[in-house]
């Protein structure tokens, strides 16, 4: 399941858990999309309590949008990642140290308010 909920003006929480296939990945994204249409400086809280390879089939949806999803990490400044997997950890803020324009910062799932008030920590 990938759920996307607007949480604020330029806000976006996401949340993975288990298996994700195609119909739940296009849906997903372009919730994401909608949801982020008018944002800038953005937000935004992963929550990975449980991690499952997509499908095939989902990762071919995803490549499909790949031009789509680098426009829209430009609308965002900040990227809290919250999991327990530390391979997940260190994969978000490697990903993070490769786009520019993005700060991605791990937290561990029971460190949610430290994640939101880094999140929200205009320094």
């Amino acid at each position: 399941m990938l759920k996307v909920t607007k949480a604020g003006e330029n806000r976006i929480d996401i949340e993975l858990s288990g298996q994700i296939d195609a119909v739940n990945m296009r849906v997903a994204l372009d919730e994401m999309i909608d949801a982020s249409a008018e944002m800038a400086h953005g937000q935004m809280l992963y929550t990975i309590p449980e991690f499952a390879m997509p499908t095939l089939a989902a990762i071919g949806v995803e490549m499909t949008y790949l031009p789509q999803l680098f426009k829209l990490l430009g609308k965002f400044d900040r990227c809290a990642v919250l999991t327990d997997a530390g391979w997940l950890q260190k994969a978000a803020e490697i990903e993070g140290a490769l786009f520019p324009g993005i700060e991605i910062k791990s937290f561990h799932l029971n460190e949610k308010e430290a994640a939101e008030t880094w999140l929200s920590d205009e320094t």
